[in-house]
């Protein structure tokens, strides 16, 4: 009669650990171990890699967009002026600044004059967004005030403008160069609005780590901007920065509030929301193809240990009439599936962090490799592929390869321990 031992012995070790090691020759299966290790290693590699991507990506563009761009764009709903049309500036600009910037959770509340204008250097043309803003302002936008790449100083602000790099490489400019402004809403006529041009110097060029942005921004001092685009005494908008922009929703109702009755809110999350919303379908999705690789990666698992239980029937006839127990048999072979498994999980989640952890020359490796041109910043937005490890989606990972690869494992173990000592030994 089989006698009881303790759960996972050091003999069902050792047993196992031989199956493992086995050659064909000898009864085994190394072939298909090392295939069930690869496979299971790639999958998890792959899991990881992706998982990394996703949310450096994620970081990167929220960064991107918060770097640059306000939390929160106070505006004001339009009435109608003495001339007949919309008008939504704001007269009292500096009050309401000061009264926003009072509310709990707002770190800055700065006043804009903002247009659309054509700017010209030379034979080039290029479209801007003219940012009016004062230099103590400006100097508080984290991604110009600290750029990834800058020429020039915020110090010869008020001398000039600042471009963005983007404006820059269009225009063929440099600092010191002088940029033809031209727009539309300039002096009023008798026959009408005659477009207004000014000549600016670059005193700064900047890349706030967005190609979108680089590619249009300008930023023009607020007293400039006034006169040029004939907002003389009013902004267009106050530009509000609070210290949590990922829970901004909670503090709009504060902010209205001290806005006053015609205030109209514009929160970051409501112009890049769409953006945000398929960010995390597409995880989601990706996860779960990526998880099915991971599934796929695991059944092979399960041919290995089929094969494993056919080869070791006579040994599993021969242990059965030497007093092991159906237990310790479904153990053993639970042992060889889930070491496989294991030791694929943890080679797999190595190698997806140094992947993650080393992205830039590799990826420097792999442009160079196709001739360049692998990365479009015009298309994706912003300059290199991003990567950053959590935790959680390491946890996750292993979670999903250990849970599946250790799930799959008990079907062929039962198997085995299931088999009759005597059918297996009937014939050897």
């Amino acid at each position: 009669m089989a006698q009881s031992t303790l759960p996972f012995a050091r003999f069902e070790w050792m047993i196992a650990w031989r199956y493992l090691r086995a050659r064909k020759a000898e009864g085994g299966v190394s072939v298909m171990t090392w295939i069930s290790l690869i496979g299971v290693t790639l999958a998890v590699f792959a899991l990881v890699a992706t998982l990394a991507i996703r949310e450096g990506f994620r970081e990167e563009f929220v960064d991107s967009i918060l770097g640059a761009n306000a939390h929160v764009t106070m505006m004001q709903y339009p009435v109608m002026d003495s001339a007949g049309s919309n008008d939504r500036t704001i007269t009292d600009y500096q009050a309401m600044a000061a009264d926003l910037a009072a509310v709990p959770g707002v770190t800055r509340a700065a006043p804009l004059v903002r247009a659309t204008a054509l700017a010209t250097a030379g034979q080039y043309n290029a479209p801007v967004d003219i940012y009016g803003i004062s230099a103590a302002d400006l100097a508080t936008i984290p991604s110009i005030a600290d750029p990834a790449n800058q020429q020039g100083s915020l110090a010869d602000f008020e001398g000039g403008v600042a471009i963005g790099s983007g404006v820059a490489q269009s225009l063929g400019l440099q600092v010191g160069d002088s940029i033809r402004i031209t727009s539309p809403n300039g002096a009023r006529t008798p026959m009408g609005v005659v477009p207004r041009a000014n000549a600016y110097t670059v005193t700064m060029i900047f890349s706030a780590g967005r190609y979108d942005i680089d590619r249009v921004r300008l930023y023009m001092p607020l007293a400039d901007a006034q006169s040029f685009l004939n907002r003389d005494g009013v902004a267009d908008e106050i530009e509000v920065m609070v210290a949590d922009p990922e829970n901004v929703d909670a503090i709009v109702p504060a902010l209205m509030n001290a806005a006053g009755p015609r205030a109209m809110p514009w929160t970051w999350k409501d112009s890049a929301g769409a953006y945000l919303r398929a960010l995390t379908i597409e995880d989601n999705v990706m996860f779960v193809l990526l998880s099915i690789l991971v599934l796929i990666a695991a059944m092979n698992i399960i041919s290995g240990l089929v094969m494993l239980v056919k080869n070791k029937g006579r040994d599993i006839g021969i242990l059965r009439t030497m007093g092991l127990s159906e237990g310790s048999v479904l153990r053993i072979f639970f042992i060889c599936g889930a070491s496989i498994g294991t030791i694929g999980t943890l080679v797999g989640v190595a190698l997806g962090a140094l992947f993650a952890l080393y992205i830039d020359p590799i990826f420097a490796m792999v442009n160079t490799v196709a001739g360049g041109g692998v990365w479009d910043p015009s298309v994706r937005g912003i300059y290199h592929l991003p990567a950053k490890l959590q935790w959680h989606n390491i946890a996750s990972a292993m979670g999903l390869s250990l849970g599946l690869s250790w799930i799959v494992t008990i079907f062929p173990a039962r198997r085995a321990a299931r088999m009759n000592p005597i059918e297996a030994l009937r014939y050897e």
